[in-house]
């Protein structure tokens, strides 16, 4: 699945087009000059985009309160910073703070010990943020990085009108889905929009299938690298559940031409031509921007992935983004390594942060917004997708970002070839457990 970053001008949930404009601009803070972090001071590098202003004011604030410990903050776009993350990691010379998506980048981090340790230090800003969400950044099951701003759940939206007309029910078990796929097809209407020529939107469905049919531990023995670990018949079922979607004409015929990059899945939706679309949070900015009326007189519907019968996985999980992350260099001389958590445990996620999150529409990773998020203007939206977090046993990440790069991009591959009818589930799990050897 695309990262949080990649997706700067939609990150504000709910957004008109006119804030959204704003939030992509970029703010006041630090500009970027390459450099790498020092061990003895105070560092940080975060990215570019709507949440920039967010982080220059957190860390202006522990300016304020400790003037003789500032830290030397610089601000960089998403490519550019992973190229420069990654070799200020190599080189012993990164920032303090160290900024990421957790996964198998944060895996690396720790297995190279280029990371601190967090577990009973953080316990703090770790009691303010969502439980499912902290253990994101657990490797191992010790604490190596706490969240940082909003999470983004994939969510099942749909068009209430086309659902009234035809007489379907919202579907919220498998059964009730693949109705409403054959209804709306019978119909001449794409049952679920899809952008299979973006390819990463396909990985949510193997992601929600895969968790409904046998649990988060299906994809946790990938992650653990266990022999065969595809073979696992959760991630079968799931492939072959997506196969008989395909077959049912549930994306229509010219799905591997729609590319999400400009909304082109979303429009399909909020123009009539499709019924359904899983996607993430994210996207209710663009419905909001591209078709503001859509959403005003309520056609837009929102549901978490139906249930699976006989399926052992809780439907209450979730998958997307959780977060991004903090993590301390452990290259950071000790006493600044300490200046960093305290840091982390007096300012991360405070509520100065999260109003500025709130005000921006977006959903901070925190505990007890239920009554702030109901009274903003997108407050039905909002509070749907946060209970939905609260509510998640287990938030898995994306797997495109919680596999390590060159397994990703054969995830991608073999997926899209799924989706597309040139290879077989039986083959796809040979390729992948192949990934597991190299």
């Amino acid at each position: 699945m695309k990262p949080v970053t990649r997706r700067a001008t939609l990150a504000a949930l709910g957004l008109s087009a006119p804030a959204l404009g704003t939030l992509s601009a970029c703010g006041g803070g630090t500009q970027p000059t390459g450099g790498g972090g020092s061990p003895s001071s105070l560092s940080v590098w975060a990215l570019t985009g709507a949440k920039q202003d967010t982080y220059q004011a957190s860390f202006d604030a522990w300016e304020e309160a400790n003037p003789e410990d500032p830290f030397a903050v610089e601000f960089f776009a998403n490519d550019s910073y992973k190229e420069k993350i990654r070799t200020a990691i190599g080189s012993g010379s990164a920032p303090t703070l160290i900024f990421s998506w957790a996964g198998g980048t944060l895996a690396d981090y720790v297995d190279n010990d280029s990371v601190v340790d967090l577990s009973g230090r953080v316990d703090d800003t770790l009691s303010r943020s969502i439980e499912s969400i902290n253990s994101v950044g657990q490797v191992d099951g010790a604490q190596y990085a706490v969240p940082n701003n909003d999470t983004q759940p994939v969510i099942l939206y749909y068009h209430t009108g086309l659902f009234e007309e035809h007489g379907v029910t919202p579907p919220t078990t498998w059964d009730e889905l693949m109705t409403a796929v054959e209804t709306f097809s019978a119909a001449g209407i794409t049952p679920l929009s899809l952008a299979g020529q973006s390819v990463w939107p396909e990985l949510m469905y193997i992601q929600y299938l895969t968790d409904r049919i046998g649990g988060e531990g299906a994809f946790q023995k990938v992650l653990d690298g266990e022999a065969d670990a595809w073979s696992d018949p959760a991630f079968t079922t799931a492939l072959e559940r997506i196969v008989e979607l395909v077959d049912a004409g549930a994306f229509g015929d010219a799905f591997g031409s729609v590319s999400a990059d400009a909304g082109a899945d979303v429009a399909l939706v909020h123009t009539g031509q499709a019924a359904m679309i899983l996607q993430g949070s994210w996207v209710y900015g663009t419905f909001k921007q591209d078709a503001p009326d859509f959403v005003a007189e309520g056609s837009l519907g929102f549901l978490n992935f139906p249930a699976v019968d006989g399926g052992t996985g809780d439907p209450a999980n979730v998958v997307g983004n959780p977060a991004n992350f903090w993590s301390v260099s452990a290259d950071a001389e000790e006493e600044v390594q300490e200046l960093a958590i305290r840091y982390l445990n007096e300012f991360n996620l405070n509520e100065e942060m999260v109003g500025d999150f709130l005000a921006m529409g977006a959903i901070p990773a925190v505990t007890g917004l239920e009554d702030q998020l109901a009274a903003l203007d997108d407050g039905e939206f909002l509070s749907f997708a946060y209970d939905m977090v609260l509510a998640a046993p287990h938030f898995q990440l994306s797997w495109d970002q919680a596999l390590p790069a060159a397994p990703a991009q054969e995830l991608l591959t073999n997926l899209s070839q799924i989706f597309l009818g040139e290879t077989t589930p039986a083959d796809f799990v040979a390729a992948m457990n192949a990934t597991l050897a190299s």
